[in-house]
């Protein structure tokens, strides 16, 4: 469901660069979608889900069916209540957030006029998201990972919907965007209240700051609303100085970061989704071996999965940005531009993913302050390289900076859950690590040679550029996974659940 999510995503991506380009309307945009989306990730997915889905858990196992619904009526409708407030003053307050997100924007363009606009459009989509997010955590915590995951699809399509039938209508296209948000928060909280329903869990939203499960949930967000959303932290710093950068920037950014989220996406959130019920059970049943197990199973497919996509998003950067977004209001300069970037987050793709799965280490253990602490060198170390870097690679530069505070944030996360006791490596890490680094070694030599120069492809028709690009990943993923076949590796090896084999098998 995720991948189909992802897919649509692209598909809007492409609409997007054909209708609306790389330039100010798009710029002014990514802003007002990036404010809530941002808050999003980091309240609602990050902080909230984190702290929500371990006590739920912990709830439904050790009481009845009965302290679960009063639980889940106690958050829906604290979280309600919460949300419309800071909604109502986003919306009155959208000057002063453009200001702080987008300081470039202020007397430039018309870019901060038609962003503030936007804003007021698009900010209550954190409220329907939010609510949104709290029912997925249910679903999850229930093993229903389906219609959460399917969910972002409603996102997708109202946006496409608002780009080719409400833009054309509208005296500025761009705003149907916005509106296009706003539908879709909409749709998303609906479409998930039915299966809640079916499970006899349907909030009956009653606000309580003193329950404790509510209490508890709120105690363990505070650190999280931190630590869970340090590289989405990362990326809004990206944007902030990306404003004061030419016209375009912020769209190379977006392009690019877009490109990087689709493995992220199918492997590292998909990942971090499903473990963490596991780890909060786990937990909670007092079994540190089997947590152990849960984390090396995962780590070792995020090496296995993770590498090959940052190897080939690297080497096919140009030829993936020519063949889905090089045509009308998307130009080759564009294309160049972007490439850089995307290049620059293909190297910290596997720190991005190894954070999403490390993190959930600390949370199902109730331990919310570690990755603050953590978080806060992460988020030092890319504003000072962002510093460093922006003055000779511009945009690139902002993205480099960015994969680099992705692997220290990751490191500094095994380093701590290693010292806990709780992630211990199982036997078979270093023939693994050999057979991945020699696929890979092989996949780049291949997509090396077959890209070529990025004139050729610019000079090719649509067709001929997904041909060719669609080939090569093809012959790419099946040479990497021949390698690791001859080098041994067994899909068994990997595919059975954690706690199921024995830790050596």
């Amino acid at each position: 469901m995720t991948l189909l999510s992802r897919i649509l995503g692209f598909v809007r991506d492409v609409v997007f660069a054909r209708m609306f380009g790389a330039g100010i309307g798009m710029d002014a945009f990514l802003v007002a979608f990036k404010i809530p989306n941002f808050l999003r990730r980091m309240f609602a997915e990050g902080a909230f889900s984190q702290g929500f889905v371990p006590v739920l858990s912990e709830v439904k196992m050790q009481r009845g069916d009965a302290e679960v619904k009063a639980l889940v009526d106690h958050v829906a409708g604290t979280l309600g209540l919460v949300l419309f407030g800071l909604t109502a003053i986003a919306v009155i307050a959208a000057p002063l957030l453009i200001m702080l997100f987008a300081p470039g924007f202020v007397g430039d363009d018309g870019r901060f006029d038609l962003a503030t606009g936007m804003l007021r459009i698009t900010f209550p989509y954190l409220l329907f998201i939010s609510l949104t997010a709290c029912a997925g955590g249910i679903l999850n915590a229930y093993g229903r990972f389906a219609v959460p995951a399917f969910t972002p699809v409603l996102l997708n399509l109202a946006l496409l919907g608002a780009a080719w039938w409400l833009a054309p209508r509208m005296a500025e296209p761009i705003t149907a965007l916005a509106w296009g948000v706003f539908v879709a928060g909409i749709a998303q909280l609906a479409f998930q209240l039915p299966f809640l329903a079916r499970l006899g869990l349907l909030p009956r939203p009653r606000p309580s700051f003193r329950d404790p499960g509510v209490r508890r949930i709120l105690k363990l967000m505070g650190p999280a609303l931190f630590g869970a959303s340090v590289t989405q932290i990362n990326l809004l710093i990206d944007t902030l100085i990306a404003s004061f950068l030419v016209a375009g920037s912020v769209s190379w950014l977006y392009y690019s970061d877009r490109l990087v989220e689709f493995p992220l996406g199918v492997f590292g959130i998909a990942l971090a989704t499903v473990i963490l019920p596991s780890l909060s059970r786990r937990h909670a049943e007092t079994d540190p071996e089997a947590f152990s197990r849960t984390l090396d199973w995962a780590l070792r497919w995020v090496l296995l999965l993770g590498t090959p996509c940052a190897v080939g998003l690297m080497i096919l950067a140009g030829p993936i940005l020519a063949t889905l977004f090089q045509y009308d209001a998307f130009s080759a300069h564009d294309v160049d531009m972007a490439a850089r970037s995307l290049m620059a987050y293909s190297a910290g793709l596997l720190g991005f993913i190894l954070v999403k799965v490390l993190a959930p280490g600390y949370f199902a253990r109730q331990d919310t302050r570690t990755p603050v602490k953590i978080g806060l060198v992460a988020m030092a170390t890319n504003v000072v390289m962002n510093l460093v870097l922006v003055w000779s690679l511009a945009h690139a530069g902002l993205a480099l900076a960015t994969s680099i505070a992705a692997f220290v944030n990751a490191g500094l996360l095994y380093r701590g859950l290693r010292r806990a006791g709780v992630c211990d490596p199982q036997p078979g890490w270093p023939l693994l690590f050999v057979r991945v680094v020699v696929a890979n070694g092989l996949l780049a030599g291949l997509l090396w040679w077959g890209a070529g120069d990025l004139t050729t492809w610019l000079d090719w028709d649509g067709l001929t550029r997904a041909w060719h690009l669609l080939g090569w990943i093809v012959a790419g993923a099946g040479l990497y996974f021949v390698i690791l076949l001859i080098a041994g590796l067994r899909p068994r090896d990997l595919l059975a659940a954690p706690g199921v084999r024995e830790a050596g098998q």
